[in-house]
């Protein structure tokens, strides 16, 4: 056996890991409170200690939903301008955008003492989300279909205002509407 074979996980580990993940999510997206670790793994159809094998620690879950809601925003924003001009991509990246926001709202506790510590660090973060908005701004405005005199910053701090005051699990239609508003905003004017 290669030393490489060694280190991958095995397909059915992978597939856990993967699913843990998911259930995780899902979730932290419709919790109240943070579910449990049991609640999470008997969701996912796994034992406990197979969660625990992959996610020794309920921080090194939230970190794992974390950051791989992060690539999905990242890559996201790239993915959806390959398939559409960049106007409807800004309306559904702030979709996704919205579920990593009731993602979080699922992990707060544990999340926020993690920022506290230094586990995660915000400020990579936000720069990687901004660079997501600024990629999707850019080509908007090459395209002239969004407003060249927006920041990424701009963006950012609108749709944390709009998930503030609409969560998206309980104000769905409220969100979209306000979404809505904000990328007419976004249109220049003609």
């Amino acid at each position: 056996m290669t030393e490489a074979e060694m280190r991958a996980p095995r397909a059915d580990a992978a597939r856990n890991r993967d699913q843990l993940l998911a259930v995780a999510t899902r979730m932290f997206m419709s919790a109240e409170a943070e579910p449990s670790m049991r609640a999470i793994a008997r969701e996912a159809g796994v034992g406990i200690a197979t969660l625990y094998r992959h996610f020794p620690t309920r921080e090194s879950l939230v970190d794992a939903v974390y950051r791989d809601q992060v690539v999905r925003l990242t890559s996201g924003a790239r993915e959806l301008l390959d398939r559409m001009p960049p106007a409807e991509a800004m309306r559904r990246w702030m979709d996704l955008f919205g579920d990593w926001i009731a993602a979080k709202n699922g992990m707060i506790d544990t999340l926020v003492a993690m920022i506290e510590s230094g586990e995660i660090a915000h400020a990579q973060t936000r720069g990687e989300l901004l660079a997501a908005i600024t990629a999707i701004l850019d080509a908007g405005r090459a395209a002239g279909d969004l407003r060249s005199d927006v920041t990424a910053e701009d963006v950012a701090d609108s749709l944390i205002g709009i998930f503030t005051v609409a969560p998206r699990r309980e104000h769905d239609a409220k969100a979209a509407r306000l979404l809505n508003l904000l990328m007419d905003g976004l249109r220049p004017v003609a």
